[in-house]
């Protein structure tokens, strides 16, 4: 998007065309984005880095696996969970705007989220399933190094587009490529 030289370096909410449409305008839009500030919400997208906990645990465990193979167990008991879903279940103060804030966000920017987050989760079940063939702790050990390699940078990439940043599609196919 190109900006002429008289147009602000930055832009409230109400003005900023990846604020979610719906939105009302004015005074009403800039209290929104208060709260949302307020509650670690991306004003501009909707979206919150809290959900990236939910995968940065899974991390956490694959990364103990080598040193401690009984956290396996604790990595086969991470379930896959949706935004929402997260959200719903957590003790997050602002839950239920963070779920309202999501719904509410550009189409293409939730879209390309969910994208990254499936990946994500397609990985760790995939990686989990593997996990419960392997016979060996060795094997194990292999699997979670490789599964964290594969994920922390979706995670990244994850985190990039919460706070706004422009991911191309490409970078989770280069990502797998690695």
């Amino acid at each position: 998007m190109a900006m002429s030289n008289s147009a602000p370096l930055t832009k409230s909410p109400a003005e900023d065309e990846s604020y979610p449409a719906d939105a009302p305008k004015g005074t009403g839009a800039d209290t929104r984005a208060q709260r949302l500030l307020e509650a670690n919400i991306n004003p501009r997208t909707g979206l919150a880095t809290d959900y990236l906990n939910h995968f940065n645990e899974a991390i956490m465990l694959l990364e103990m696996i080598p040193d401690i193979p009984e956290c396996v167990d604790d990595f086969l008991d991470w379930q896959p969970m949706s935004y929402r879903e997260h959200f719903a279940a957590s003790h997050f103060k602002a839950r239920e705007l963070a779920i309202e804030a999501y719904d509410s966000s550009n189409p293409a920017v939730r879209t390309e989220f969910d994208n990254i987050a499936s990946t994500m989760t397609s990985i760790l079940t995939t990686v989990g399933a593997a996990m419960r063939q392997a016979r060996h702790e060795e094997t194990r050990a292999i699997l979670a190094e490789q599964a964290a390699g594969w994920v922390k940078p979706l995670v990244t990439l994850a985190g990039s587009v919460i706070n706004g940043g422009n991911s191309d599609a490409g970078d989770v196919d280069n990502i797998m490529k690695q």
